[in-house]
């Protein structure tokens, strides 16, 4: 008779909730123990002082010649018989064996030394002198900055890294400095990255009211972060993550078997967005494709998808004939008859809220599911129009950048700074969320998100690095997910798997791929293997 398999008890989420008891458990036992570290103290430090009494006397015995030991034991046992008859003697014994124990079991590791050292007092003198002539006018009778003068005056805080170099640092300054006027800021700015060290991220906060600059290093952002299922609601899309201080929120991400909270940078979209349609501008490889190819699968969860891709590269491949993907068109012809069915299908939901509101009714079902137009380079169907003479696809943009967000309809453009002009009046006026990725000089990304970044640019920008700014919001720092094309020969198998466990199913069936064998198949053959095995 077979035995039957005994069933598995530990499923996947099972585990996991294994794992955060077993976490849990040792964060109680952690806190129990410092709990009676902290209470038995006392008896802590008179045990060490016992302890090491007893071993100075034994080394003392030891040292002692053997022709002297006599005489020694017999003091100390005149000693102990004058304690012992004289009155309260063994009290007082025990209370000076006590406080010696206690002396010679106090801490006694060094106190950390206060002030910095020699360098680090060199180099806040070094940041003092070069500001001088910045923060110091001639008609100042008691100025702050001086040559040769007192660093400790306006240097409040400081910290160094492990390598000598600044950390945080808060300095005062006069207060008839123009702290307004961004190039006297971009000055200081320029100045201290140069003084503190080249090659990090700094994050200046200028207190105009209390005259005071804090320069912060910010810890690179993480670029390890695959796609996934994020914790969202609909209508929210979450572009990518930035620093802990910037938002309000974290999202719990897998790394593997790990999990770690990230703050990350939502967008909202809907009939109650202020923002709901979105401008990416970059270089070529910045990583505005996989920025479009993480909106698509987030926004295929509760909506449809109609993407426009005018590089014709085939980077949005993968999304052809799935669930809730209406077209991914390449050409021109094609790009034109879709965008002129969205405008109509703009109109169209309109038409039938507008009827449904008039006989107090709900909105019909259809016009409730979210419509997506994913637009990649669309210039170049711009140029492709005016050189076979035919009607410009951006032009048929209007109606669904003015109207979709009552119709339900979101538009996302993702364009490159050499064609940015080229762009019509409509994008760049509907557009209120803006994104700018890879490298980028600070008047490019004022130009596209209205205020320049509070922070420095890395020296080296990986790809889908740069900031994001929604409506009249701050500038975030961003990282985009990573999102590659599963079908590129140059994607990892992990990011291959994550990018084909978030597609849909397909609603056509796939052409048979002749393949050789599994070690010498192509990356595309094996990645549409792996959709139906």
């Amino acid at each position: 008779m077979a035995r039957r398999p005994l069933p598995r008890i530990l499923s996947k989420d099972s585990a996991q909730i294994a794992r955060t008891q077993i976490a849990r458990s040792r964060e109680l036992a952690r806190t129990a123990a410092d709990s009676a570290t902290d209470v038995l103290h006392p008896l802590i430090t008179i045990s060490r002082g016992l302890r090491r009494l007893a071993s100075a006397g034994r080394r003392r015995w030891a040292e002692t010649p053997k022709d002297k030991r006599g005489p020694l034991l017999f003091l100390a046992a005149s000693v102990v018989l004058v304690v012992v008859l004289a009155p309260y003697g063994p009290l007082l014994a025990v209370i000076t064996l006590m406080a010696a124990s206690a002396w010679q079991g106090r801490d006694r590791t060094p106190p950390a030394p206060e002030g910095p050292d020699e360098s680090q007092a060199e180099r806040l003198r070094a940041v003092y002198e070069a500001l001088v002539p910045h923060f110091s006018v001639p008609e100042d009778p008691a100025p702050l900055y001086t040559h040769g003068g007192e660093w400790e005056k306006v240097v409040e805080e400081h910290e160094f890294d492990d390598t000598g170099r600044f950390g945080h640092l808060v300095i005062r300054y006069p207060a008839y400095f123009p702290d307004g006027e961004a190039v006297a800021r971009a000055r200081i700015e320029q100045l201290l990255t140069a003084k503190a060290g080249r090659g990090r991220e700094y994050h200046f906060d200028w207190d105009e009211a209390g005259n005071r600059l804090t320069v912060t290093v910010l810890a690179p952002l993480p670029t390890d972060i695959a796609a996934q299922r994020f914790v969202a609601t609909p209508g929210e899309t979450v572009l990518g993550f930035t620093d802990p201080g910037e938002v309000q929120r974290t999202l719990p991400l897998s790394y593997g078997r790990d999990r770690r909270d990230v703050p990350p940078v939502v967008w909202r979209t809907g009939v109650r967005s202020t923002e709901p349609h979105l401008l990416a501008m970059g270089h070529p490889g910045s990583g505005t494709s996989t920025l479009l190819r993480s909106i698509a699968l987030q926004a295929l969860q509760h909506g449809d998808v109609l993407i426009v891709d005018g590089g014709g590269t085939g980077e949005y491949a993968c999304l052809t004939g799935r669930d809730g993907v209406l077209a991914v068109e390449c050409a021109p012809a094609g790009a034109l008859a879709s965008l002129e069915w969205a405008a109509q299908e703009t109109e169209r939901r309109l038409i039938a809220v507008n009827r449904a509101r008039q006989a107090g009714d709900p909105p019909p079902g259809d016009t409730r599911r979210p419509l997506w137009l994913l637009l990649d380079r669309p210039t170049v169907f711009t140029h492709l129009a005016e050189a076979e003479h035919r009607k410009d696809p951006q032009v048929l943009l209007q109606m669904p950048l003015r109207h979709g967000r009552a119709a339900n309809v979101t538009v996302v453009v993702a364009e490159q700074f050499d064609s940015a002009e080229t762009l019509c009046e409509a994008v760049r006026q509907h557009t209120r969320a803006r994104v700018v990725l890879g490298p980028a000089a600070p008047e490019q990304v004022e130009a596209v998100l209205g205020l320049p970044p509070h922070t420095t640019p890395p020296a080296q920008v990986p790809a889908g690095r740069g900031y994001a700014r929604l409506g009249h919001g701050p500038v975030h720092r961003l990282q985009v997910p990573r999102t590659p094309d599963p079908y590129d020969d140059a994607t990892s198998e992990t990011d291959r798997e994550a990018v084909l466990a978030l597609l849909p199913p397909r609603t056509t069936p796939v052409e048979a791929i002749t393949t050789e064998p599994a070690e010498t198949a192509p990356p595309t053959a094996k990645a549409v293997a792996a959709e139906h095995s």
